[in-house]
C-alpha cells in the first residue's frame, strides 16, 4: 500500500492535566510488511485511564518521548506476509494511537464480530476491561455469594462490568456514579441492588443509608476521597480491591492516599491491586465465560463509541477524564479524507 499513516507521538510528560501540545500528531508513509509480518488498518482505539498513567515517567512502562503513544486496539489485515493471517481478519493488538501499524502477530489475536456484537466489545467487555474486573473480583476480591460489594467509578468501563459479574455470582451491589442518570443506569439497566450519587451534596449519607450491611469487598476505580470514605463502610474481614484511581492521575503534586486505612486493621480487612497481566494465561477462561454471559442476557457491554478521524484523540481521551462518557469509551476512526 501506498500512502501516509498518521500517528500521535509522546511529545512531553504532562505535570497535572495534559495539554494536547503533550502529543505531536505525526505523518509517515504507510509501513510495508516484511517475510512473517502483516499490516493493519486501525478501525478502533480504546480510550483508558491507563493512558495518562503511561505518559508518566515513573509509571513501570511509560510511553518514550517521541513514541507513538500506547493504545489498545482493534484492526483490519490489509496486506499480509504472515502464513496465521489473512487479508481481512480482524485483530486485536496494542497497535498505538495510529492509523495503520505493522505486526508480527506477537500479542495478537483475531476477533469475529457476531451477532448482536460489535468489534467495540472486544475492547471492552471481551478486552483488558472485562479481564480486569472478571479476575479483580473473582480473584483478588475473592467475591462469594451473599457478599455486599460497593464499586466505585460504576457506570465507568470496568465498573460497569465488576457490578455486573457481582449481580451474577448472587451478590447485593451497590454503585458509586456521578449524576442521576448514571446512578438510575445502574440500578435499571444493569440489576445493581442501589446506587449512589456521589455529585450530591449528600454522599456521605447515601453511603451509610446504603451500607447498613457493611461492604464485603469494595471494588475501587477511583481513589481520594471516595476510597478514604469507602473504607469506613469495610466489613470484619472485608477485601478492598485497587482497579484504578482516576481522581490521582491528573495530580501534578504528590498523589493522596487514603487517612482511613487504619479501618484495615480494625476489621480484619485487606487492599490488594489487581494487575491483570498477571491472569494472561487464563483470559481465554474469563472470555469464554463473559461471552456466555452475553449471550444469555445476564451481562449488558455498555459502549461509548465516538466516530471521529485520529485528530480528535486528544480531546476523546479529555473526555474520559471529565466524566462525559458511560460504560467503555472508544474512538471508531473513519477514513481519512
Amino acid at each position: 500500500m501506498t500512502g501516509t499513516n498518521r500517528q500521535f507521538r509522546l511529545a512531553a510528560r504532562p505535570v497535572g492535566p495534559f495539554d494536547d501540545s503533550d502529543f505531536e500528531l505525526v505523518r509517515t508513509p504507510v509501513p510495508v510488511p516484511g517475510d512473517g509480518e502483516f499490516l493493519v488498518k486501525v478501525t478502533h482505539l480504546s480510550i483508558d485511564p491507563a493512558m495518562r498513567g503511561w505518559m508518566n515517567a515513573g509509571h513501570v512502562r511509560p510511553v518514550d518521548v517521541g513514541a507513538v503513544m500506547r493504545a489498545i486496539t482493534i484492526g483490519k489485515v490489509v496486506h499480509s506476509r504472515h502464513s496465521g493471517f489473512a487479508e481481512g481478519d480482524f485483530v486485536h493488538g496494542t497497535f498505538g494511537v495510529q492509523e495503520f501499524a505493522l505486526s508480527d502477530g506477537a500479542g495478537v489475536y483475531k476477533v469475529h464480530s457476531e451477532e448482536g456484537r460489535s468489534l467495540a466489545a472486544y475492547l471492552g467487555v471481551l478486552g483488558m476491561t472485562g479481564m480486569t474486573a472478571y479476575f479483580g473480583l473473582l480473584d483478588v476480591g475473592r467475591l462469594a455469594m451473599g457478599d455486599v460489594v460497593l464499586v466505585s467509578g460504576a457506570a465507568g468501563a470496568v465498573g460497569s462490568v465488576a457490578g455486573q459479574i457481582a449481580r451474577i455470582k448472587g451478590a447485593h451491589v451497590i454503585g458509586i456514579a456521578g449524576g442521576p442518570e448514571k446512578a438510575g443506569m445502574l440500578v435499571d439497566r444493569l440489576g445493581f441492588s442501589a446506587a449512589i450519587d456521589y455529585k450530591r451534596d449528600d454522599f456521605l449519607d447515601q453511603l451509610r443509608d446504603r451500607t447498613t450491611r457493611y461492604v464485603d469487598v469494595f471494588f475501587d476505580n477511583v481513589g481520594g476521597d471516595i476510597l478514604d470514605q469507602g473504607l469506613t463502610r469495610l466489613a470484619h474481614g472485608g477485601r478492598v480491591v485497587i482497579s484504578g484511581a482516576i481522581s490521582q492521575y491528573d495530580n501534578s503534586n504528590a498523589v493522596v492516599g487514603p487517612s482511613n486505612y487504619l479501618t484495615l486493621l480494625y476489621r480484619s480487612a485487606s487492599m490488594a491491586g489487581v494487575a491483570v497481566p498477571a491472569f494472561a494465561d487464563r483470559y481465554p477462561e474469563a472470555m469464554a465465560q463473559m461471552s456466555d454471559w452475553l449471550a444469555a442476557g445476564q451481562l449488558t457491554s455498555i459502549e461509548d463509541t465516538v466516530h471521529g478521524g485520529i485528530g480528535t484523540f486528544p480531546a476523546m481521551l479529555r473526555r474520559l477524564f471529565t466524566g462525559k462518557n458511560t460504560g467503555k469509551l472508544v474512538l471508531e476512526l473513519e477514513p481519512q479524507a
